[in-house]
């Protein structure tokens, strides 16, 4: 007879089976070649960071919400992706696609785990899908502002903002985070050139001032005022779950982002009883998740010893082959 710890083990792990890794893992190698590093390898920050699973989705959705600060991005994302909702005839309606945003979030999740782990082939072929779906990423705003995901500034700042969060997300809520963070924020910049990224900044402080630079192009735009505060807690169809960690990703907002959504921290004791309930939710996922195979594999791959201590992205900017948004859906 099992346990309940060990049946909420066997939930949670069978949820991510169901709803991640069968759907968005496929064709990934993680257990081979022997000697391969992928672009990290053992003892890398990036290795240690990325394998508490829940706390690294937690940054992504930190990432996510400062992320639609800018118009442009909000614009993207309700013309081009699944997370907002569509009518009858493909136009948005501004609300939230909760099917569609999981789905988004299962990508990034795959495409994270495939960067960190994945042999260098793999991590080469998780990079070129992004990139792809990132070269159809083409419109006009409706204020007649033209918006590219190509564009050098889009993908530092939405390089920033991904950064930003995971590294947030692991010193909040990791239970043995890094003593150095700037460890992982000069490694996960190879990552950033994978997908075309330039001039992109190496450190947390580095970091920090590029977000805050954009904030003459920023604004509250109607995405993040609906997924946010009493707009977000009042909407029936949002996951308790999501309610509950909406004020813990509010509360890890730089001090000028705060201040744009009118964010108030609490009282120090409540604060600390509020993230204290968080990381015991993020930690008893992840305790009952356990490590995932894809990581404890690229251990095995590099059990006894690698050819080098990584490799680097290959990709040269201006290099991938025009496809249509057709072909870049059979690719995911």
């Amino acid at each position: 007879m099992l346990l309940p710890h060990q049946l909420l083990e066997n939930k949670i792990r069978g949820d991510f089976d169901k709803n991640i890794r069968s759907q968005f893992f496929r064709g990934l190698e993680f257990a081979g070649p022997e000697g391969d590093p992928g672009w990290f390898g053992p003892g890398s920050a990036v290795w240690h960071v990325h394998s508490h699973t829940s706390a690294l989705i937690f940054g992504l959705q930190c990432a996510a919400f400062i992320e639609r600060f800018d118009p442009s991005i909000f614009w993207m994302g309700s013309d081009h992706s699944r997370v907002v909702e569509h009518d009858e005839d493909g136009h948005p309606t501004g609300k939230l696609d909760l099917k569609g945003s999981g789905v988004r979030l299962a990508h990034s999740v795959a495409f994270f785990i495939g960067t960190a782990y994945g042999n260098t082939e793999t991590a080469e072929r998780v990079a070129q899908t992004v990139r792809a779906m990132h070269h159809t990423i083409k419109g006009v705003r409706p204020d007649g502002l033209p918006y590219d995901a190509d564009d050098p500034e889009w993908l530092r700042w939405n390089y920033a903002t991904v950064v930003w969060g995971i590294a947030t997300g692991h010193e909040l809520y990791h239970p043995t985070p890094l003593r150095n963070i700037d460890r992982y924020y000069g490694e996960f910049v190879r990552v950033g050139h994978a997908l075309g990224g330039t001039d992109l900044p190496t450190t947390k402080a580095e970091t920090l001032d590029c977000l805050r630079s954009y904030l003459p192009r920023l604004a509250l735009t109607h995405g993040a005022a609906l997924f946010t505060g009493p707009n977000l807690m009042e909407n029936p169809d949002v996951p308790q779950e999501a309610k509950f960690f909406d004020w813990a990703i509010r509360d890890s907002m730089p001090d000028w982002a705060a201040d744009m959504i009118a964010y108030r921290s609490p009282h120090p004791i409540e604060r600390a009883a509020r993230r204290a309930a968080a990381w015991a939710a993020l930690n008893g996922s992840w305790a009952a998740m356990g490590p995932l195979p894809e990581f404890k594999q690229a251990q095995q791959r590099v059990a006894n010893g690698t050819t080098v201590d990584h490799t680097e992205p290959a990709y040269v900017p201006g290099s991938d082959p025009v496809r249509s948004r057709e072909t870049v859906e059979q690719m995911v």
